[in-house]
């Protein structure tokens, strides 16, 4: 999707021009908060930053999450959208190339389309993991019913009126991967496996792996997805590897993150709506969880974590690549249709 998209190819070369697991969940009345020679510590929350809403695409409200000035290239994250989509707004037909973009809808459908043919509809719940690889142009639009379908919104069905709500997230690809053939991941909600560990708490494993329970998602770089709802009183321990960063994206309500409970020695950090909170780092073995826990007032937050690439990164709106010169060969590849871009001149989503 985005990061300043100007989805227009003449607009694109004229901006060339001027710039070169394992869960252990326990009900928070049961935790047992007795400080233990070898309690496992949690990591804790660096950063908080809130994700303001502002305009995206053509219509679209997004709060930039992982993107902004504040958390640029959170390796491996490039960027994290929630977005917010009217009948009259969307994202057409733009390009892509050096990464990977994930579209988790939570409200309303969306199109895809792109030029090699490939196209669907994903709704509340699905998501859709797509490889850009060496080269992709696509649109992303949101579907809803014509005049004569809006009758029936008022009996609740399936294609009631709705705005388009979701996340989407881009993940780099390594310098091996950056240059491989496109590829899509499609899921429906119900083929997405969930951990429950007890009443009141569900992970929805996108990708990677909680409490046992794995993802069918391919990953080129290593990476978890997860979507907590978690209701008053509860208390998680997510582990994650020491290696990896990671950060947790606010949907609603409010968790309390790190610390052990009452008299572990360290305090917690409150996280509400629409922020990120990052996560410290492993000090070595010492901090191979996260613990959160919710009070009074239950929560729904995203948990994504992943390996670091360490790798050079060179931006340019929709294109990601380690060196200048590799952003050079982009742009010649994508003006000229060549290298990945050969349907480029011709193709045309029907959004346009």
């Amino acid at each position: 999707m985005r990061v300043s998209l100007l989805t227009l190819r003449t607009a694109i070369s004229a901006a060339f021009l001027i710039s070169l697991s394992l869960v252990t969940i326990v009900s928070a009345d049961d935790a047992d908060t007795s400080t233990q020679p070898n309690q496992r510590l949690s990591r804790t929350i660096t950063r908080a930053v809130l994700s303001e809403a502002q305009s995206e695409g053509v219509g679209a409200l997004v709060r930039r999450s992982i993107g902004r000035p504040e958390l640029r290239n959170h390796d491996p994250f490039l960027m994290l959208d929630e977005f917010l989509v009217d009948k009259n707004g969307g994202f057409p037909d733009h390009p892509h190339r050096g990464f990977e973009t994930v579209t988790y809808m939570l409200e309303g459908q969306f199109r895809h389309e792109n030029f090699a043919g490939h196209s669907g509809v994903i709704g509340p719940g699905d998501v859709q993991w797509m490889t850009a690889g060496r080269g992709i142009v696509h649109s992303e639009m949101p579907v809803f019913p014509t005049d004569g379908d809006e009758e029936d919104q008022e009996g609740g069905g399936e294609r009631a009126l709705t705005r388009a709500h979701g996340l989407q997230l881009w993940i780099n690809l390594p310098k091996e991967h950056k240059m491989c053939d496109p590829q899509y991941q499609e899921l429906l909600d119900v083929q997405i496996p969930r951990s429950e560990p007890q009443q009141g708490v569900v992970i929805k494993v996108i990708a990677g792996e909680s409490h046992g329970v794995v993802s069918k998602v391919y990953t080129r770089t290593p990476t978890m997805f997860l979507d907590f709802t978690m209701e008053p009183h509860q208390v998680v321990e997510q582990d994650l590897p020491t290696s990896y960063t990671g950060f947790i994206y606010m949907l609603s309500g409010k968790t309390h993150i790190g610390g052990g409970g009452e008299g572990a020695g360290e305090e917690q950090f409150v996280g509400e709506a629409h922020h990120t909170l990052t996560f410290s780092s492993s000090e070595g073995d010492a901090r191979v969880m996260v613990r959160i826990e919710t009070k009074e007032e239950g929560a729904r937050f995203v948990f994504i974590a992943g390996q670091p690439l360490n790798e050079p990164i060179v931006q340019h709106g929709p294109f990601v690549m380690n060196t200048h010169e590799e952003i050079y060969e982009t742009f010649y590849d994508f003006r000229n249709a060549v290298n990945g871009f050969e349907r480029a001149n011709q193709w045309r989503s029907s959004a346009n």
